[in-house]
């Protein structure tokens, strides 16, 4: 089993999609619009073509989903995503309040044309955080038909997963594991230090998300132990 390492596409270019996918294609296999950037991207179908050309799977953020559920469009946007290319969907209400028993239906019809990401927790840094109902959605949201549960860390790595200072809260982290099992995670962890972290204690085939494209290598390198912080970690299969 090799760790799924799924990138954050803040609004590249084509022309940089196309240079990060030539340097470090091989060391990616998710590629995720952030927030709503798909449906802004005037080379979105171009990018589309570039990534799979290249065997990297496409995901849509899962704000734009949450949006198109507050505006009853989630079917429209289903569509949407199927028709311009999509492989994956991220299901997500880290920005809305959506009922458990509505996110389980978006998953289970989202299963049936895409591989489904499907995130827990919020982008709120003023809620409470609550390992078990944490571990609750991803076992909930698996059961609905998620191939992966994401654990909620923005693009900043500190919120969610994490203290406001970037530090892992350990007792999600444990928790999610013992429930649901390593390899149906996808830690967002856009920091270095996160990476190592995760690296250390799981090893170099932990799913990590939310990686900046222009740092594929780099994380590949620690998974690898080429870097000081993960000197003596044992190589992927």
């Amino acid at each position: 089993m090799d760790g799924i390492s799924h990138v954050l596409d803040n609004g590249l270019s084509l022309v940089e999609t196309q240079h990060r996918l030539e340097s470090a294609g091989a060391a990616v296999d998710v590629w995720k619009f952030g927030w709503g950037t798909a449906y802004l991207d005037p080379a979105l179908h171009d990018k589309l073509d570039l990534l799979s050309a290249h065997g990297v799977r496409a995901c849509t953020g899962g704000t734009l989903l949450e949006i198109s559920w507050l505006q009853g469009a989630t079917a429209p946007f289903m569509d949407w995503a199927q028709a311009s290319g999509f492989d994956c969907i991220e299901v997500s209400c880290g920005s809305v309040t959506m009922p458990r028993d509505v996110k389980s239906a978006i998953i289970a019809e989202a299963a049936e044309r895409f591989v489904v990401l499907a995130e827990v927790g919020t982008k709120d840094p003023q809620v409470a955080v609550s390992a078990d109902q944490w571990a609750d959605d991803a076992a909930a949201d698996i059961a609905a038909g998620a191939t992966w549960v994401v654990t909620e860390g923005r693009d900043s790595g500190t919120v969610g997963m994490f203290e406001s200072d970037g530090s892992v809260r350990t007792e999600i982290v444990d928790t999610l594991v013992e429930r649901v099992g390593l390899e149906r995670l996808l830690f967002e962890a856009p920091l270095k230090s996160q990476q190592a972290w995760l690296i250390r204690r799981f090893g170099a085939n932990v799913n990590l998300g939310n990686i900046n494209p222009f740092e594929a290598l780099s994380v590949e390198a620690l998974r690898l132990g080429l870097r000081s912080d993960t000197i003596g970690n044992e190589e992927r299969p």
